[in-house]
């Protein structure tokens, strides 16, 4: 579970960032979801758009993807959000304690 400094850190970091994936209307499929894994362990911090024709939630998808990447929800503003997870060869990101 990150603290409110670290998910502030993680979230000033992410502010730069461009969306790497989107979701659509097809969903959180599993393609997708090993697509983000190999993402996370290469970037540790990502950012995905969640298309208007998905219908989908973005906070409730936003969980969802973390629960099955094992990675934290960091945040969701409008119809992106940030997930966070230490890569586990040579980590990059060093957040405060």
């Amino acid at each position: 579970m990150l603290t409110g400094k670290q998910r502030s850190y993680l979230k000033s970091i992410a502010n730069g960032i461009k969306p790497i994936g989107q979701i659509g209307k097809g969903g959180v499929t599993d393609s997708f979801i090993k697509q983000l894994d190999d993402a996370l362990e290469a970037r540790e911090i990502i950012k995905i758009h969640v298309l208007d024709n998905s219908l989908l939630d973005t906070k409730e998808t936003a969980n969802e993807v973390a629960k099955k990447t094992n990675a934290h929800f960091v945040q969701a503003i409008g119809n992106k959000f940030v997930l966070y997870r230490q890569a586990r060869k040579d980590p990059q990101i060093q957040i405060p304690k």
